[in-house]
């Protein structure tokens, strides 16, 4: 255990999915969810999508256009201390987009891990103590698309390879099927090395299938247990835009997807002027089976997405886990509110349910906000 010098107390984690804040007043959209992070110890997020103004400059996937570098002081104020760096989205506005985004969350004072400049910098973890704990923080990109991962010499993100079933390079569309042992590899060094300076290490991965739900591909098991089995005691999951199941691994807990935390953009509409987008919009509907609610044009997801949550994770002073959700409604136009009531229950009761879906083992969740 590393010695910081404080006794260490009770610590409460919220675990929150993406973040997309295309649109004016992200101080709004985020403060239906900001009470829960406020009141954590830390709280985690994914950012999804580069803070900066360097256009949109990249080919290997639908591109995703730069957000405003200012709303990244609105994810600080609404208690977001952390997040993770490493998607499909982080590379879409070149290296100067991820040098901005950096900088931006430097100057805000949000801890981040995923990418950079370099593989070594994208690899690197975040560190930060809270209440007598040093919680190390690592972020790998689990879908690709190839073109956007870190080199020694180029910016991207930190990857885990995975086998496609045909041989294709890795990519969000292509069929990621089977962990291999490269990503394992990579787990083992840079968990034993964190594991030096950290008491508790939270592995993000971003893995899944989009917008559908339930269902996890073959992959996505074996490469949350194996950064278990390297030493990782949380593993929080982003990328599906739709939430997944709970799984308690070696007593250790696996969000496999926590949906949206807050995303708010034009950008996936389908009545938008941009080519590419547009074009992948329609292409959605076929891929996925599901018209968005026009209700909803800032989150034009699967009817079922508006079923969110955060993860929350109690570990006591001895290291016992407890692991629970906060259940999260989301409302048109697309802000996220902490559901309570009847609300609250439905929503549990429907994370529980995709996760039998999947064949995952029940695993007994606090629930907060039923009240």
């Amino acid at each position: 255990m590393v010695a910081t010098g404080e006794a260490r107390e009770r610590l409460k984690l919220v675990l929150a999915g993406d973040l997309v804040l295309d649109e004016p007043d992200p101080d709004h959209w985020l403060s239906g969810i900001a009470p829960a992070f406020q009141r954590a110890d830390l709280s985690i997020a994914h950012l999804e999508v580069p803070h900066t103004h360097a256009p949109s400059s990249f080919d290997g996937d639908v591109p995703a256009p730069g957000a405003d570098p200012a709303h990244l002081s609105a994810i600080a104020r609404a208690g977001i201390d952390m997040v993770s760096l490493a998607g499909n989205h982080m590379a879409d506005c070149g290296a100067a987009g991820i040098a901005d985004t950096i900088a931006g969350l430097d100057a805000s004072g949000i801890a981040h891990a995923g990418a950079g400049a370099t593989l070594t910098a994208a690899r690197a973890p975040a560190v930060i103590e809270r209440k007598g704990w040093r919680i190390g923080f690592l972020s790998y990109n689990c879908v690709g698309p190839a073109a956007g991962v870190a080199t020694a010499d180029c910016a991207g993100f930190a990857s885990l390879p995975i086998a496609t079933s045909d041989g294709s390079p890795v990519a969000p569309a292509a069929d990621l099927v089977q962990l291999t042992l490269e990503a394992t590899e990579i787990l083992a060094a840079d968990i034993a090395a964190l594991r030096r300076e950290a008491d508790l290490i939270v592995v993000a991965l971003h893995k899944g299938i989009v917008h559908t739900p339930a269902r996890l591909a073959p992959y996505e098991r074996p490469v949350a247990h194996a950064a278990i089995d390297a030493g990782a005691d949380i593993v929080a999951a982003h990328h599906a835009h739709i939430v997944r199941g709970i799984e308690l691994y070696r007593g250790k807990p696996i969000f496999h997807g926590l949906g949206n935390a807050c995303v708010v953009t034009r950008a996936l509409s389908p009545d938008q002027d941009h080519p590419a987008r547009a074009e992948w919009a329609e292409r959605r509907k076929r891929l996925f089976g599901f018209e968005p609610d026009p209700a909803y044009p800032l989150a034009p997801f699967h009817p079922q997405a508006v079923n969110a949550m955060l993860g929350t994770v109690e570990i006591e002073a001895d290291g016992t886990l407890r692991t629970g959700m906060i259940a999260v409604d989301v409302l048109p136009p697309g802000r996220p509110v902490l559901a309570t009531g009847a609300r609250a229950v439905e929503i549990h009761d429907y994370v529980a349910a995709i996760g039998r879906e999947a064949g995952l083992p029940p695993a007994p969740l606090l629930l907060e906000g039923a009240a």
